[in-house]
């Protein structure tokens, strides 16, 4: 019996052992193809852009992204962004207040709502404003009375925009806020503060960096957005091409060293913005570890 003890006991650290090198075997495995997979589909098409972007010269690469189509696109792409980004930031932070902070009927079907634009395609999205602020659409006869000019005008590409990127902002806030529970915010308003005075010195820092979050990938998204707005734009060249819809008209016309000089131009700011997301992330942690070291 007790040879039978001490068995059992010199075994157990033998499996241990095993078990151990087993799941150092298949962690290391699963990094490497993890590794693997984002080289081959991510790191080496970024760099095959630059190099082919670079591939005759500086001289060519300037040219490409100075010329007036050129700059036409990327400054469409940044007024497009700047009109959009705000919006969805208000927007968000509104739906993301009434979904945690209020209890009300129809809540679940405002998240879905939100979620919409994740579920069908950015083409339908364009669609549907071509179908209600085109010529012949519902609102047609009206806008042409007006003069007012919605599809192949910046209104129009502002409008898809909005549409496919305003979960981001509110669907990033959402988790946060609900974690972060209604406390605070009571608190504050036994206190006497007002509902405005609560939002700007308690709510507001404590979601600052989920909103950020949101913000950046709102922008990201608004950047890249093509089908939405290919399909509202009528790919006009100098007034309704944004930097997407400008790379795909040069790489039709076989410019190749042109067209991948703005796509350069779009994977520099995706890098930018991978980290600045990163040191957002990094921040929301800290100020996480903070909160409960305090606490």
């Amino acid at each position: 019996m007790a040879g039978n003890v001490s068995m059992n006991y010199t075994s157990t650290p033998l499996q241990s052992s095993s078990e151990n090198s087993e799941s150092s075997w298949v962690r290391w495995a699963l990094i490497l193809i993890a590794l693997g997979f984002l080289t081959l589909f991510l790191v080496l098409p970024l760099v095959a852009i630059f190099i082919k972007a670079f591939e005759k010269g500086w001289d060519v690469y300037l040219s490409a992204i100075s010329s007036p189509d050129a700059l036409s696109a990327i400054k469409l792409t940044a007024l497009i962004a700047l009109i959009s980004v705000p919006i969805n930031a208000i927007f968000g932070v509104i739906a993301a207040w009434a979904v945690t902070k209020f209890k009300f009927r129809g809540k679940s079907v405002l998240i879905t709502i939100i979620d919409l634009p994740f579920a069908i395609s950015p083409v339908i999205a364009g669609l549907v404003f071509v179908l209600l602020f085109s010529v012949h659409g519902l609102f047609g006869t009206w806008l042409l009375d007006h003069n007012l000019k919605i599809i192949f005008a910046v209104p129009g590409i502002a409008l898809a925009t909005l549409l496919v990127t305003f979960p981001f902002v509110a669907r990033e806030l959402i988790p946060l806020m609900q974690t972060q529970g209604t406390a605070d915010e009571e608190a504050s308003l036994t206190l006497g503060a007002s509902g405005l005075k609560t939002f700007l010195l308690v709510t507001l820092p404590n979601i600052k960096w989920g909103l950020l979050y949101g913000m950046i990938l709102c922008t990201a998204r608004a950047i890249g957005e093509f089908g939405a707005v290919s399909v509202v734009s009528g790919h006009i060249r100098g007034v309704t091409n944004t930097m997407p819809l400008h790379i795909e008209i040069l790489y039709n016309e076989y410019q190749f060293s042109a067209a991948f000089a703005v796509a350069s131009l779009m994977s520099l700011f995706a890098i930018i913005t991978l980290v600045v997301k990163n040191m957002i992330e990094w921040k929301t942690k800290k100020s996480i570890l903070i909160e409960k070291g305090d606490d």
